[in-house]
């Protein structure tokens, strides 16, 4: 028999996943171009040309037993100094590559990090909508995740309950922004005053709380929108990147973790993170994969094509009647549901073949997420669906 926490994790899959996989079942049954799944974030814009090239380049001209071979947990040394003199070049840092490491994807880094930190009973906070994924990597570690009620209409932080929450077991506090699911990035005003609280409470508590930014759509924004950084209004931050979306690569499961030397028991905390990326079985991130991104950090995604079917779907659903929050990042449409009860409305939607996913999958009961990675054709051949949607609903005028 499984074990106790197994059961627990089994039971609360990802509704994501779950969606996913039943979008494949009716792809085989009614025709892929008759289905729009709007369920997983996984992107249909290719990889830029430059990272198929620098694959070939890396297997042609450097030793094979070196790039496929092991090295340290935290990863190659010039691909961590590489990676430490892009972040500084953008964002005006002073990193160093002992202040990186490599990991397997965000989730591997999310994971190394709470490994690192957690001890049983130890809280994490974050703010709703969250992706769902969260309350697993906290539960790993038997640590307890706290909610911060979403802040409606605009689903930035609240930060007066955030403010109220925040305890003598508050250990770490993970932010997502450009934000999955609502595509809202947090301004810096927001952040800064995320700072202040979180030194005020330390200072009280005579603790160390750690913010953990987790960031892997913070290439993708719209409209000239300032992603900020947030090591810099913090010092006790931690950052989670991944490649995954900035380059199209989610399968590759290549990301990194910056651990600024400025933080509360810096020293520790790396040694940490590097020994609970061997001890969770990761041993390393991908080798293959830290030679090419090393050669492709000033590259990203096709931007453009997501605007494109952001604007598209935004404008379609707001003019069916759909309430929803124009994104500024990321690849999510965030819509309330026009009942109360979300799941019903995600059951209508199936019966049109329209695969979108609960609110109370991201802790935010009442909306839905759409996932506006997808081909052009599918955002404009599903728009009848959605208009036969609302007008079922009542939204048309």
């Amino acid at each position: 028999m499984i074990s106790e926490k197994m059961m627990g994790f089994v039971k609360n899959s990802s509704a994501i996943r779950a969606m996913f996989e039943e979008g494949k079942k009716m792809a085989a049954e009614f025709g892929a171009e008759n289905v729009y799944d709007f369920s997983l974030g996984n992107p249909n814009v290719p990889a830029p040309k430059e990272v198929n090239e620098a694959i070939c380049q890396v297997i042609e001209e450097e030793d094979s037993v070196f790039v496929h071979g092991y090295m340290s947990n935290s990863g190659y040394e010039d691909v961590r100094k590489a990676i430490a003199d892009h972040i500084n070049e953008l964002h005006g840092t002073e990193f160093k590559e002992e202040n990186i490491c490599m990991t397997v994807g965000a989730a591997g880094g999310l994971n190394s990090i709470l490994k690192a930190l957690l001890n049983p009973g130890d809280e994490v906070l974050t703010f709703a909508p969250y992706f769902g994924e969260y309350r697993s990597y906290v539960g790993n570690y038997d640590g307890i995740l706290k909610v911060v009620s979403p802040n409606l209409p605009d689903f930035q932080p609240n930060l007066k309950e955030f403010e109220e929450m925040i305890g003598p077991k508050t250990k770490a506090v993970i932010i997502n922004t450009p934000n999955n699911p609502t595509g809202v990035v947090y301004t810096k005003e927001t952040l800064e005053r995320i700072g202040q609280i979180l030194e005020k409470r330390q200072t009280e508590y005579h603790t160390s709380i750690y913010l953990i930014s987790d960031e892997p759509y913070r290439e993708l924004v719209y409209d000239g929108v300032e992603v900020p950084y947030v090591t810099k209004f913090y010092k006790n931050t931690i950052v989670g990147y991944s490649f995954s979306k900035s380059l199209s690569l989610p399968g590759e499961r290549i990301g990194y973790l910056v651990l600024p030397s400025e933080m509360d028991d810096a020293e520790d905390v790396i040694s940490a993170v590097n020994v609970a990326t061997r001890i969770l079985g990761y041993v390393n991130a991908p080798s293959l994969m830290q030679r090419v991104i090393k050669k492709c950090l000033d590259c990203k995604a096709d931007v453009s094509y997501y605007d494109r079917n952001r604007k598209k779907i935004y404008q379609s659903l707001k003019e069916y009647g759909f309430d929803c929050v124009l994104p500024e990042g990321a690849f999510y449409l965030f819509i309330k549901s026009p009942v109360a009860e979300e799941g019903e409305f995600c059951k209508k939607a199936k019966e049109k073949h329209i695969l979108i996913v609960p609110g109370s999958s991201f802790a935010c009961p009442g909306y839905v997420r759409l996932a506006y990675c997808v081909s052009y054709e599918t955002i404009c051949n599903s728009l009848p669906a959605f208009k036969e949607l609302a007008e079922e609903f009542g939204l048309c005028k």
